[in-house]
């Protein structure tokens, strides 16, 4: 199994190939085709995200095993950052005139969700998919 899988995400196929990447990994750690979904779908929201709002940024895979197997993504990008997460994590909210389930629909497929923001120096958001 490899160690970390860095997905530079620039144009909408890197959001395929994100989607992918982590459907492979958590396959690999033998998460059942349910999870593989819910990973595959969450990665895809939060990679959106990257591209309608800062325009490019990273999405990193990797697999922790300490027991019990977990995929860990951490999204990245230099954005304009998010000035209301609490706003941004409501259901529904959008400013790009979606259905606004990117970061709450993230955050409901995932175990643990973590997302730090600062107006003007991006966004970082932290997921983790443990296999049950």
């Amino acid at each position: 199994m490899a160690g970390e899988i860095r997905v530079p995400i620039e144009r909408e196929s890197d959001i395929v190939v994100a989607r992918q990447r982590g459907r492979s990994l958590a396959a690999e750690l033998g998460f059942s085709s349910c999870d593989q979904t819910l990973i595959a779908t969450a990665i895809s929201e939060i990679a959106r995200n990257i591209l309608t709002y800062a325009t490019k940024g990273e999405v990193s895979l990797s697999a922790i095993k300490n027991g019990q197997h977990c995929l860990s993504i951490t999204a990245v990008d230099e954005g304009p950052g998010i000035a209301n997460l609490d706003q941004a994590m409501q259901n529904g909210y959008s400013t790009a005139g979606s259905l606004g389930l990117g970061l709450p629909g993230a955050k409901r497929m995932m175990d643990e969700f973590e997302i730090s923001s600062e107006p003007g120096k991006g966004t970082i958001v932290r997921m983790k998919k443990w296999k049950h």
